[in-house]
C-alpha cells in the first residue's frame, strides 16, 4: 500500500448550470473499490502520466454559482505543470466545461425530459478514468452479471495493482497498460477471467507499445475514433457507443443498443414490460433520432433518472436485470 502524504488543492469553476451529485456519481455504474462517494464528495484514485494519485472532489458551490474543490494527493511534491495537466484532465473527464445551453433549448419542452432536467439541472455525463481503463471495464462487463463483473474487477485490482491511502480512505488504483500486456493468459484464466483473459492482454498491448495514443485520438473525427475503437481486440459496437459519448463526448453518437439496455429502455422509454413485449432495437433508435445532435445526451438523462430512483425505491423489474 502506498501512502500519499503530499496534498495540492485546486479550485475549478464549471460552466453553469452544474449539478454536482448527478455528475460525480453515476448509480448505474457497477461498484468498484477505486472510489467512494457521499453526497457532495467523491474520493477517486487516478493514474496520470505514470503517477498514482488520490483525488477528492467536493461541492464548494451551488447550481447557479458552481465551484468544485479538488484535493490531489501524491507520494511526492508535484510540479505546477503537472498539476495544471491534472486540472485540465479532470475538466475533460467530468465534462466540467460542457455548455448545456444548446441541449436544453432543443429538448426542454420534451414531456419525458422536462421533469428530469428540472430535477438534475446541470447533470453531465462523465468517465473518471482513461480510455484504457474504460476499455478494461467494458471487457469485464461483457456477457456477465453485475456481480460477476464486480468480482473480476476486484480480482484484477488485487493481482495487478495496489491500494493508495489518502484522505482517510484506502482505495485501489489502476495499473499501467504494460502490466497486463505482459501478463500470463493462463494466470488470468486461473483468476476466472474466462475468454476475457486474451481480450485483456490484447487490448493492453497497443497502449503499452504507444501505438494507440488517447490524446491524439481525442483530436480525430468521430469516424476515425469509432474505427480505432472497433479495431481493438474484443471491443464490440456496444462498447464503442459508450466510449464515443463518455470518453470522446460525441453526444449524437448512438448506433447500437445491447440486449441488457434494450430491456431497460423498453420500460423507461416505451413503458412496456420486456418480459411480455420487447421493442425492436431499430424502432428504439428511430425514436431517439428526434433528439438529433443531442440524442445520446438525452438518453443519458433518462438513464440516470431511473438509476437515481433505484437508490430510493425498490423497482422489481429493474432488480431482475441487475442481479448484484
Amino acid at each position: 500500500m502506498a501512502k500519499l502524504s503530499f496534498k495540492t488543492i485546486l479550485d475549478i469553476v464549471p460552466t453553469k448550470p452544474f449539478h454536482f451529485d448527478s455528475t460525480f456519481f453515476k448509480p448505474g455504474h457497477f461498484p468498484s473499490k477505486d472510489m467512494r462517494w457521499q453526497s457532495g464528495k467523491r474520493w477517486q484514485t487516478m493514474l496520470w502520466k505514470g503517477q498514482k494519485l488520490g483525488t477528492v472532489f467536493e461541492n464548494a458551490g451551488k447550481t447557479g454559482s458552481p465551484k468544485v474543490k479538488v484535493s490531489v494527493f501524491s507520494e511526492k511534491k508535484l510540479s505546477p505543470e503537472f498539476i495544471d495537466s491534472v486540472k485540465n484532465e479532470v475538466i475533460w473527464r467530468y465534462n466540467l466545461d460542457l455548455n448545456l445551453s444548446g441541449f436544453y433549448r432543443s429538448v426542454t419542452k420534451d414531456p419525458l425530459l422536462k421533469p428530469i432536467i428540472e430535477k438534475f439541472h446541470g447533470l453531465r455525463p462523465m468517465h473518471h478514468g482513461s480510455l484504457y481503463e474504460y476499455l478494461i471495464i467494458a471487457i469485464v462487463l461483457q456477457n456477465a452479471t453485475v456481480r460477476r463483473s464486480v468480482y473480476m474487477m476486484q480480482t484484477l485490482f488485487e493481482n495487478y495493482s495496489r491500494r493508495l491511502e489518502f484522505a482517510g480512505e484506502k482505495l485501489w488504483c489502476f495499473w499501467e497498460p504494460k502490466v497486463l500486456a505482459q501478463a500470463s493468459e493462463q494466470k488470468l484464466r486461473q483468476l476466472k477471467m474466462g475468454y476475457r483473459a486474451k481480450f485483456l492482454i490484447k487490448v493492453s498491448e497497443p497502449f503499452a507499445a504507444g501505438t494507440l495514443d488517447e490524446m491524439k485520438l481525442r483530436k480525430e473525427g468521430a469516424a476515425e475514433q469509432a474505427e480505432a475503437l472497433i479495431s481493438l481486440y474484443g471491443i464490440g459496437p456496444a462498447s464503442v457507443d459508450y466510449i464515443m459519448s463518455d470518453a470522446f463526448h460525441r453526444w449524437d453518437f448512438l448506433n447500437h443498443i445491447s440486449p441488457w439496455e434494450q430491456k431497460i429502455y423498453n420500460h423507461i422509454f416505451f413503458n412496456q414490460n420486456w418480459e411480455k413485449k420487447l421493442v425492436p432495437v431499430d424502432r428504439m433508435l428511430k425514436r431517439f433520432d428526434k433528439w438529433g445532435e443531442w440524442k445520446n445526451l438525452a438518453v443519458h438523462y433518462v438513464w440516470e433518472d431511473i438509476w437515481w430512483k433505484r437508490r430510493n425505491q425498490h423497482i422489481p423489474w429493474l432488480e431482475k436485470l441487475v442481479r448484484l
